[in-house]
């Protein structure tokens, strides 16, 4: 399932990708940020890093120091960082599966994190910008577009690739503030039932429709051993 990242896909491949980060940024105009995000190759590298370097590097640790340093209750801490860190990777791409059924790749090594000047995250973004759709889409064959057979196979397919950022943060989370895996993974069931449920009001879709893909989610993370829908997880 792991495929190589384009560094600088041409432009004309972004094209798809640009287009949908304006819609995405057009649900919350106030805070365009919330939902897009950033194509990377038009990015300077200032106050980027990218996720994987970044766990080796300890900034979720750093964040998470900050946020202590700044809050009464440590725990509460914990899962903000945690909260802004599991939106950056499921979060952001729900928000296009469930208004649009489509999605970018959240792989370990396609995304990148940008922090404000507090030191808290306040954009993603990504080294391989291509969208995936399914059979039937009106974007199948465009520039920077790979078509999926069916739906299930995009659940399946967005599950793998979001795996590794989410257990790579839950471990880095554990160590550096203790937060459990129970709640950890309660957060990101909540990251994706949010997106489902705020996401078509703001995007003005069906309602039942991103329910619908939300649970499609859970069920394909659940089905990689993922407790997103279960009470306790040892791993």
């Amino acid at each position: 399932m792991l495929e190589p990242v384009t560094v600088c896909p041409p432009r004309d491949m972004r094209l798809s990708f640009g287009r949908a980060c304006a819609r995405l940024r057009a649900l919350q105009p106030e805070h365009p940020r919330v939902y897009a995000v950033a194509a990377m190759a038009d990015q300077g590298k200032r106050r980027w890093w990218r996720l994987a370097d970044g766990v080796r590097e300890g900034r979720i640790e750093l964040m998470y120091r900050r946020h202590a340093a700044e809050m009464t209750d440590a725990g509460i801490a914990a899962e903000v960082v945690a909260t802004a860190l599991i939106h950056a990777v499921v979060g952001r791409v729900m928000a296009l599966l469930v208004s649009e059924g489509r999605a970018w790749d959240p792989g370990l090594e396609n995304l990148w994190i940008h922090t404000d000047n507090d030191g808290g995250i306040d954009w993603a973004g990504l080294a391989d910008t291509t969208i995936r759709v399914i059979e039937g889409d009106r974007l199948d064959g465009e520039p920077g577009i790979v078509t999926l057979p069916c739906e299930p196979a995009l659940y399946v397919w967005l599950a793998a690739r979001s795996e590794p950022a989410l257990i790579l943060i839950q471990q880095a989370m554990a160590r550096c503030s203790g937060l459990g895996a129970r709640r950890y993974w309660s957060l990101v069931a909540e990251s994706i039932v949010g997106a489902a449920t705020y996401v078509p009001a703001l995007a003005g879709t069906n309602s039942s429709e991103g329910a619908r893909r939300g649970q499609a989610m859970l069920a394909a993370l659940e089905d990689r051993g993922l407790p997103v829908r279960r009470a306790c997880f040892v791993r």
